[in-house]
């Protein structure tokens, strides 16, 4: 999903807006070629008889439309994202699903009173790094 919304090399701003401004505009074209011969001014019949084809076409057209600017919307989502300082996918920090606030077992929240904190090594868990870290060197193109 990281891949999907933070794309290493997603396409220009410039090239989604044009993209979706041509298949907006399609979109308004195709509409209007099916819409225009059931209307009673192209056609032999009236208003009451033509309106239910016009109202299923024209919701569908507005349904396309709506669609693909979402879509618009979501590809342009990594240019939106770009301009924010300090916003990346590693900067979300996350809680622990035992810590939440809505736990309703009174020695498990952490929104209540204060209790007492266990000072003895069994608090303080063991180490995650096994080995220390190794200096970076740029790997060479051959």
């Amino acid at each position: 999903m990281q891949q999907f919304l933070f794309p290493r090399r997603p396409l220009s701003r410039g090239t989604l807006i044009f993209c979706h401004l041509l298949l907006q505009l399609g979109l308004l074209t195709a509409a209007a070629l099916w819409l225009m011969p059931r209307t009673p001014v192209l056609a032999s019949t009236d208003w009451v008889t033509a309106w239910p084809a016009l109202a299923v076409g024209g919701g569908l057209w507005l349904l396309g439309a709506m669609t693909l600017r979402l879509l618009a919307e979501l590809c342009l989502l990594p240019h939106h994202l770009k301009g924010r300082p300090g916003f990346a996918p590693g900067d979300v920090m996350t809680r622990s699903f035992e810590r939440r606030p809505a736990v309703h077992a009174e020695d498990a929240a952490w929104t209540s009173e204060a209790r007492h904190l266990e000072t003895e090594a069994s608090v303080v868990g063991s180490a995650r790094i096994t080995r220390p870290a190794e200096p970076f060197r740029p790997q060479g193109m051959g």
